[in-house]
């Protein structure tokens, strides 16, 4: 236990941002509440990562929290956005303010809450307080503790009973200056029969100054027979830690794919769950990260199989060079009278560098007899035979480790729900990986 742990902020501090945000009290419970746990938890323990050295002091509380009134915007509200055909069905926050919110007449006719978690404590507080901070609960460990006391903006996006949400939702969260903390919170609750994707994308602005910690949590609740799609791709700076807790609760027959492209220039820790608690319910996660430098990358995706005649996919890809480190973790859990449940997994980590570190670790937990399960792992250099081949074939070197590594990583990147920001993120790996 660490009860002397010195913490960003005192409790005075958050009950005065809440209270003057016009935050019901339950809401500041829980925040404090959170201060509390933080100051007994320890750090979360990771496979072969000792982020205990790395600089936490930046957590702290965001300024005045703005909230954006209607299709409000920014001049530069442009460049945040994978086009301009977005700007209906999307938010944008930029550090603790949110600069635009806006949701087609459509999708509001039917019911469909689309906005930021702020305001929908104050507008939807009976469907946000019976999940906020229960798939992530406050007591995990210090980070978790932490956002609960400190979380700021997020999406609270509710989806009714057999409504299908055709277009996808986006959400664009921007790390400003560093007195402008950037703790997001994605809260998504999908009725029986529903359906919804949702695409975000956090990045830093060229204004970004100073060392900063981004402390985020997504939950995820899909209801009987409902199906949600959540895209990820974050491209935060060198000077920022990203920190981003994922978290999906099943029903019966209820399915969830994650797509995750973790390409930033700083250190991360990355962590994907899924709990399969419905019978006949499914996920698939499909997770890449691309490192460079002296960067310091720990995955991890877990799907935990509780209910009957389950089903569950994961697939990893790490690209690492120069002196990054990358560690990837794959854990299938099977519990006791989960009967029919199969699930798969593969963690392939590539290698174009001598310094180049990673690993891949794939752990299979079964409690159960009648069940499938399987796993492949491999960590490793380019074949130098498809260079070869490739090269033969009239490419030039470069040009054959470029294609090598795209297939490499098709798999995610293909399955991006946006074309503008699939390209994009195209764009983001040619640059990581120096082409």
């Amino acid at each position: 236990m660490t009860s002397n742990t010195l913490l960003p902020v005192d409790r005075q501090a958050v009950t005065d941002r809440s209270r003057g945000a016009g935050e019901p009290e339950w809401l500041t419970e829980l925040r404090l509440k959170g201060l509390e746990l933080a100051g007994e938890l320890e750090l979360p323990r990771l496979e072969k990562t000792r982020i205990d050295r790395w600089n936490w002091t930046s957590i702290g509380l965001p300024g005045e929290v703005k909230r954006a009134a209607g299709n409000e915007g920014t001049a530069e509200l442009s460049a945040l956005l994978p086009s301009e055909e977005h700007r209906g069905n999307a938010l944008v926050q930029r550090g603790s303010a949110v600069v635009h919110r806006e949701l087609a007449d459509e999708w509001k006719a039917k019911g469909v809450i689309f906005t930021d978690l702020e305001t929908a404590a104050h507008e939807h507080a009976e469907l946000v307080r019976p999940y906020l901070m229960k798939a992530v609960a406050a007591g995990e460990h210090r980070l978790t503790a932490l956002h609960a006391a400190l979380w700021n903006g997020g999406i609270f996006l509710y989806v009714p009973k057999n409504v299908a949400v055709e277009v996808p939702l986006y959400a664009s969260f921007v790390a400003d200056a560093a007195e402008s903390v950037l703790a997001p919170h994605v809260l998504i609750v999908a009725e029986e029969g529903s359906s919804v994707s949702y695409v975000e994308q956090y990045q830093s602005s060229g204004t970004t100054d100073g060392e900063q910690v981004v402390p985020t949590v997504a939950e995820v609740y899909a209801a009987s027979g409902a199906h949600v799609r959540y895209a990820s791709i974050h491209n935060l700076g060198p000077a920022v830690i990203d920190v981003a807790y994922r978290r999906a609760v099943l029903e019966r027959d209820a399915r969830m794919e994650w797509v995750v492209g973790e390409m930033n220039a700083g250190n991360g820790i990355s962590d994907t769950t899924t709990l399969l608690n419905g019978n006949g319910s499914s996920a698939d996660a499909k997770v890449i990260c691309v490192g460079d430098g002296e960067q310091r990358l720990n995955l991890v995706t877990r799907n935990v199989h509780v209910g009957k005649a389950t089903e569950s996919d994961m697939s990893m890809r790490a690209v690492v060079r120069e002196a990054a480190t990358a560690i990837v973790g794959g854990i299938t859990k099977i519990e006791k009278g989960a009967t029919g449940a199969n699930g798969q997994q593969a963690e392939k980590v590539l290698m174009l560098s001598p310094s180049a570190r990673g690993d891949a670790n794939p752990i299979l937990l079964i409690d159960e007899d009648d069940v499938k399960a399987g796993h492949a792992a491999s960590v490793g250099q380019v074949n130098p035979e498809q260079i070869f081949y490739l090269m033969s074939r009239g490419l030039s070197r470069e040009e054959a480790e470029r294609l090598v590594i795209y297939g490499f990583l098709a798999p995610v990147v293909a399955e991006i729900p946006i074309p503008e920001l699939e390209k994009q993120f195209r764009q983001l790996v040619e640059r990581k990986l120096g082409q």
